[in-house]
């Protein structure tokens, strides 16, 4: 979703900007009103549509269209997150059940597959035809974890629609059973979801993530870069727990107990201190702190 500006609203600003009367303030400032409602009414209806779009095919029987759909939203959620006034707009959206996004992702892409015995013969001797769900594909799974990430960070209570659909028990699983490009998500997916909510957070103990995460950043067989990935998490989980909140107390101690005093100490070191550096640069500052996890386990 590209917003273009309305043609007759750069007329109008172009109007009252040449006006320099003081009997001409009043009305102008009422024009100008005037286009700012209809302009955030325009944008609503380009938010509103976009989303339709995109959830339409993401709950589609078909592999491919959800995938399209994955990718439509994902660009929206790009497109949303460069302006607060459209992440506001899109707050008010999942307000509304039939434009919610994370109810679709678990409801479909996320959804764990189902057993292809048949039950009964009923759809054969009946008149209603067999609904046939093609199963997520790798990459599916992995854009409807991205999507998933830029819902809880653009929109706080989306992690608590999370949490209705067991989002942490369905992550973790993905996280132990998929492959590398799924993993990566779900570990960025993971870090979204538990952010403010405490109840996913408590879920993620529950599940002994911890342990899960532990366990692929020991293992040398594991791509080496989604070990970094894992480093990743691990100080940015640092970070959480340094906020104090009760459900991510222990989390230092299970790094301590799982990694060593050294890993945990360059974990605990990194969760301490605030960043004053742009986001390019804490990015990179994140990669090397993760590479020097890593090299800790050596």
């Amino acid at each position: 979703m590209y917003l273009k500006k309305a043609l007759w609203s750069e007329g109008i600003s172009t109007e009252i900007g040449s006006t320099t009367e003081p009997d001409a303030e009043l009305p102008s400032t009422a024009v100008a009103e005037l286009v700012n409602s209809l302009t955030e009414q325009r944008v609503y209806r380009e938010v509103t549509l976009a989303l339709r779009s995109g959830l339409r095919d993401a709950r589609a029987e078909f592999s491919f269209l959800r995938v399209r759909g994955l990718r439509r939203l994902l660009k929206f959620l790009r497109s949303v997150a460069e302006s607060d006034s459209t992440i506001r707009l899109f707050s008010q959206t999942q307000s509304i059940s039939e434009l919610q996004v994370v109810p679709v992702l678990f409801q479909h892409s996320l959804k764990e597959p189902e057993d292809d015995n048949v039950a009964n013969l009923d759809h054969i001797f009946g008149v209603e035809p067999m609904k046939i769900t093609s199963p997520s594909t790798d990459s599916e799974v992995s854009l409807a974890l991205r999507v998933l990430e830029g819902c809880c960070l653009l929109h706080r209570d989306s992690t608590v629609l999370a949490h209705q659909y067991k989002a942490i028990q369905v992550l973790m699983t993905i996280l132990s059973t998929r492959g590398i490009l799924e993993q990566g998500a779900c570990l960025d997916a993971l870090i979204s979801i538990m952010m403010d909510s405490s109840a996913n957070q408590m879920d993620f103990e529950t599940c002994n993530g911890i342990e899960e995460v532990a366990e692929l950043i020991r293992d040398k067989q594991v791509d080496e870069n989604l070990r970094l990935k894992c480093g990743e998490f691990l100080l940015l989980i640092g970070h959480l727990n340094g906020r104090g909140r009760p459900p991510l107390a222990s989390i230092q101690e299970d790094i301590r107990r799982l990694l060593g005093e050294k890993s945990a100490s360059l974990i605990w070191a990194a969760s301490q201190f605030g960043s004053t550096l742009d986001p390019e640069q804490r990015l990179t500052a994140l990669h090397i702190q993760a590479r020097r996890v890593l090299e800790s386990l050596y």
